[in-house]
């Protein structure tokens, strides 16, 4: 049984990468990222997401990833695993793979590719909510999947399922985020998945964020909530803005490249990449060198 409840999962939620050496999963790194995190002051930790490569994984190495991870963590945090894929039994599989392996809550991202009709999201995430005994939080992310899970989907879909609880918004229509926490009320846990959105949200409401510059600065993105939480709202906003130009960085080529570059050039992992993905271009990495010694990031080295 989980440790945590769904009040519990607020915060900083970091979507680690899956580091790889020499062509396979990197365990030793793995496990070093979360103990990193961990002592850093992350929430929660989650892995196999957007950030995870999770198409560039094997089935095997997905489960693997998920039960070290939950092993590592041993309730230290909350464990929210990323289970979803544009195949639904494939999802209903890694989805009781994270349950019986002790995660806290799984990610379940829209279905990519095929792009479902707003009834066939509701029988997706529906049915895999209904197969779990297990916290969902449902992931919108338009950019990659070419669909946008509707609000009143949302909506359904929370009064259907007693254990869908939140919603990760990886969308960059903030009217469309403001209006789903209208409708569906401030007890739905909806995070952040846009960088630059993480305080903004916040100040709507939402329940944290899973931003992908938690890799880098594991400390800072999680202060950014802890100063919201205690009413310091201008020491939050600073930080918001200090963070910015990092925020950019980790973008300037498709996730996770620019972030694995990131802690590779930190020392923390190999930043090997699976096709199709590539390496950051020279250019990029010169760019992302500067970023990163703005922030003393690499004082050593």
């Amino acid at each position: 049984m989980a440790k945590y409840s769904a009040k519990d999962l607020c915060g900083s939620i970091v979507p680690l990468v899956t580091p790889f050496r020499d062509g396979k999963v990197d365990e030793k790194s793995l496990g070093s990222l979360i103990e990193w995190q961990i002592a850093s002051g992350s929430h929660g930790i989650s892995v196999t997401g957007t950030t995870g490569e999770p198409t560039a994984l094997t089935r095997a190495e997905r489960e693997t990833v998920i039960r070290l991870a939950s092993e590592i963590i041993n309730k230290r945090v909350p464990f929210v695993a990323a289970t979803g894929s544009n195949n639904h039994e494939e999802t209903l599989h890694f989805s009781q793979v994270a349950q019986q392996a002790g995660a806290d809550a799984v990610l379940l991202i829209t279905p990519y590719y095929v792009r479902p009709s707003q009834e066939g999201l509701f029988g997706h995430f529906k049915s895999v909510a209904d197969s779990l005994d297990l916290p969902v939080i449902l992931y919108n992310i338009p950019g990659r999947s070419a669909i946008n899970l509707e609000i009143d989907t949302v909506a359904r879909l929370k009064e259907s399922c007693k254990n869908i609880i939140g919603i990760k918004e990886a969308n960059h229509d903030f009217s469309h985020i403001t209006r789903l926490i209208g409708k569906l009320g401030r007890d739905f846990l909806v995070y952040s998945g846009i960088e630059l959105l993480c305080f903004p949200i916040l100040a709507i409401g939402g329940a944290g964020y899973v931003s992908a510059t938690g890799n880098i600065m594991p400390k800072e993105v999680a202060r950014l909530y802890d100063l919201f939480a205690t009413g310091k709202w201008k020491e939050a906003q600073d930080l918001h803005y200090f963070l910015m130009p990092l925020n950019d960085a980790v973008f300037i080529e498709i996730n996770p490249v620019p972030a694995k570059t990131a802690l590779g050039m930190m020392g923390r992992i190999s930043p090997e990449v699976r096709l199709p993905l590539a390496p950051l271009s020279k250019e990029n990495e010169q760019r992302l060198r500067s970023i990163l010694n703005q922030y003393h990031l690499l004082k050593d080295r």
